[in-house]
């Protein structure tokens, strides 16, 4: 079992989740959909070369985002990482994978 978790602007948020949940991460027995979300802002500074989605190339930009987590069977992380890559509208997304322990 691992613990995903990303980042993502606010109005994109449920958009990316659909497309994760779709892969069948974030089930928990007979529950489906199961996530927390923080709401937080980001920040970034696209450099030169970059395609930002949102702000501009040199300029620091703040976005409100929110903290993404959910569970993920292992058969299906792979699945559940790419679908959060092609639905997310940022070239570059932030997100953490830990593998958790069955105690």
């Amino acid at each position: 079992m691992y613990k995903l978790a990303f980042f993502v602007p606010r109005d994109d948020a449920e958009a990316v989740k659909e497309a994760v949940f779709a892969t069948g991460a974030g089930r928990i027995g007979d529950y489906e959909a199961c996530c927390f979300q923080t709401a937080g802002q980001g920040q970034f500074r696209p450099l030169d070369g970059a395609d930002p989605h949102i702000g501009q190339v040199g300029e620091l930009e703040r976005v409100e985002e929110y903290k993404v987590e959910l569970v993920c069977e292992d058969e299906l992380i792979g699945a559940a990482i790419s679908a959060l890559k092609l639905a997310h509208p940022y070239e570059e997304v932030a997100y953490d994978v830990w593998r958790l322990a069955d105690l």
